[in-house]
């Protein structure tokens, strides 16, 4: 079982510490009580999600011995409108950039993290539409 310690710092700032021992810092805006010192956690969701399948893509891609020099996703969620802490949508959009990066391998490794590898992705898909698209950018 993984295991997180939340704890109260100050005013509506929130410390979260993992299992590893890194910590993420969360609070709420100034309207909220808080300061606006650290992520708010609707935003750490879409954070963890781009995270997640950025490692399995680029994962799978190195395994695949693909020549990628970087990746970046750009994540997008919807908010409900009667209900703003919640997603109705997602997309993920993956910028690669390397020296002659397969496109079939760059959908399989995308497909592969989405359907099967990565965990906060599979949680968020429970509420939310999830969808997705890639750019390669040639060195």
């Amino acid at each position: 079982m993984k295991n997180v310690k939340v704890t109260l710092v100050d005013g509506m700032k929130f410390s979260a510490i993992a299992g590893s021992g890194h910590t993420v810092v969360m609070d709420a805006d100034p309207e909220s009580g808080g300061r606006d010192k650290g992520s708010r956690p609707i935003e750490l969701l879409l954070m963890a999600f781009g995270g997640c399948s950025g490692m399995d893509v680029i994962s799978v891609l190195r395994k695949k011995k693909e020549k990628v020099s970087n990746l970046e996703m750009n994540v997008k969620g919807k908010q409900a409108e009667s209900y703003p802490h919640k997603y109705t949508s997602i997309h993920i959009e993956y910028v690669l950039t390397g020296k002659d990066i397969s496109e079939d391998a760059v959908k399989r490794a995308i497909e592969l993290s989405l359907d099967k590898y990565c965990a906060v992705g599979a949680t968020l898909s429970g509420t939310a539409n999830i969808t997705h698209s890639y750019k390669i950018i040639s060195d």
